[in-house]
């Protein structure tokens, strides 16, 4: 089951190269929205989008690079 996941994922990021590094900026921006929109809330004081989105982002590079 995993396996077959993981090559499923593999094939389908092969071939799509930027778009795990495209989503973490985008969750980059939306941490910098909702800094502005609701500075007081549990995710704007974590910082949650922005610690998800870099995740997300570098993965994606190293995948990009590795595949």
């Amino acid at each position: 089951m995993i396996s077959k996941l993981l090559d499923f994922l593999s094939n389908y990021l092969a071939h799509r190269k930027g778009l795990l590094p495209i989503i973490g900026l985008i969750l980059l921006v939306v941490n910098l929205l909702i800094q502005f929109i609701v500075p007081g809330s549990f995710i704007a004081s974590t910082n949650l989008f922005l610690h998800v989105g870099l995740f997300i982002a570098i993965l994606g590079l190293m995948l990009a690079w590795a595949l």
